[in-house]
């Protein structure tokens, strides 16, 4: 008995030292290219970090400054509304489109390399052409509007907070919609279709075998693809720095453009301390969406 014993003990040791061999490089390589740069900003924001001027450490000095400043509040209002936005718009319109792109039809294969498309653009390039779109004085928007009779005048569309904001989601809706169509999609393909005749037999419509049988289903690929695109939405830059570059008045500066500022002032310290708040922010939301999904349970 106690033979055997040992002998499962050693099978275990031995399993794990296999285990760690392969995780070795993956660990080291999240470390050197994830936990240091993490650690490092970290370390940064504490210190008063001007150009010119002695590196002096404060402590949670440059935190304390950030969020006292009206821009801070700004900026965190921007980025949180601009985030449900999006992402909401995104998965609803992403998994309407992965449905229809589920079902058999003439042409689903072109649909769904079309449908490719605006992800495979780069972000300047598309962030470029939407301008152009809603440029006030020879912008393709209001072309239209004033030929159709839409309005007398042109419109502004990049000069109001209201309207900024909503060309900022648009364009974001536009360009990244196709990602979740493709993640959303790979969990459809996953659902036997055995369930779905069984539920049909059964009376279920077609609202009913959805919530029924395939989003229970599809729960964890749905929480992932929420995951990488509110991650993504939080530290948008690229996108606001073509079209508004945080204007008007500041109404469209995200996170990630404030702290592009801070930078560019040479205030590394404070930059730094706007970078880890947004990490801390994305990653609380990561966790919440871990915790309301109920992901373990699902993957268990």
């Amino acid at each position: 008995m106690s033979t055997r014993r040992s002998t499962a003990v050693d099978f275990r040791r031995r399993e794990a030292r296999t285990a760690w061999l392969f995780l070795g490089p993956v660990l080291l390589v999240v470390g050197l290219f994830v936990l240091l740069p993490v650690l490092g900003t970290l370390h940064n924001s504490l210190f008063r970090d001007i150009s010119f001027m002695p590196r002096t450490f404060i402590g949670f000095g440059n935190y304390a400054e950030i969020v006292s400043q009206p821009r801070f509040l700004t900026a965190v209002r921007f980025t949180l509304l601009f985030t449900v936005t999006a992402v909401a718009l995104e998965t609803l319109l992403g998994m309407s489109f992965a449905l229809v792109l589920n079902e058999a039809f003439p042409g689903r294969g072109a649909l769904r390399t079309i449908m490719l498309i605006p992800w495979a653009i780069p972000t300047i390039v598309s962030a470029k052409t939407w301008k152009l779109i809603f440029d006030y004085t020879y912008g393709v928007l209001n072309y239209l509007v004033v030929t159709f009779g839409l309005s007398a005048d042109k419109v502004n569309w990049l000069g109001s907070a209201p309207s900024a904001f909503a060309a900022i989601v648009v364009a974001e809706v536009w360009k990244t919609t196709p990602f979740m169509v493709i993640i959303l999609l790979a969990g459809l393909q996953a659902v036997p279709r055995e369930l779905h005749n069984q539920a049909r037999v059964d009376g279920a419509g077609i609202g009913r075998r959805f919530f029924a049988v395939t989003l229970p289903i599809i729960r964890p690929v749905v929480i992932i693809a929420l995951i990488f695109r509110t991650i993504d939405s939080l530290r948008i830059f690229d996108l606001i720095y073509v079209l508004t570059g945080g204007g008007p008045g500041g109404s469209t500066a995200s996170l990630s453009i404030l702290g592009f500022r801070y930078f560019t002032d040479d205030r590394f310290g404070m930059g730094s301390a706007v970078s880890v708040i947004t990490f801390l922010v994305a990653f609380g939301v990561s966790l919440v969406y871990l915790k309301v999904g109920r992901f373990r349970e699902s993957m268990g």
